[in-house]
């Protein structure tokens, strides 16, 4: 059964028509008001452009030191940069033995035996510790490092 067979068209359109004629003297400029208000509308919306214009990238120079630095300064940067580096790693170090601190005070209490678990995660970090230090030793064996000006 096709969806099409039930839909006539002309039983819309001789509606309009009735209701049309039954709107009083003044139907012809109401409709010519409405044409034109739904007219303009629809024009006005086919002419409006909804694309963005393309804003043109920004380019951003890295001014973080002087073109004229001197190998002693690149020295003493990298230098102070490792010491900031390594005071950070120390504090991350004594935050984590703190944790590990506590969370062994609570294992103790809890019946474990915290002991065994202390070593085997010892183990396990001195093992990360190695494994990432061969990879740092393979990548500068790779790479020509000239040791800078003191």
């Amino acid at each position: 059964m096709s969806y099409w067979k039930n839909i006539n068209p002309g039983g819309a359109v001789s509606d309009l028509i009735v209701v049309f004629r039954d709107a009083g003297p003044r139907r012809w400029p109401i409709a010519l008001v409405s044409a034109v208000i739904t007219v303009g509308i629809f024009s006005s919306l086919t002419y409006e452009s909804w694309k963005k214009p393309r804003a043109l990238p920004t380019v951003v120079y890295i001014t973080s030191w002087p073109e004229d630095r001197t190998p002693a300064e690149t020295a003493a940067f990298i230098k102070a940069n490792q010491k900031a580096k390594d005071e950070q790693a120390a504090r991350i170090e004594a935050y984590e033995a703190e944790g590990r601190k506590l969370w062994a005070t609570v294992g103790k209490a809890s019946g474990l035996d915290v002991d065994k678990m202390q070593k085997q995660a010892e183990a396990e970090r001195a093992a990360d510790k190695a494994k990432q230090q061969a990879e740092t030793d393979a990548l500068l064996k790779q790479v020509k490092v000239e040791p800078l000006a003191e």
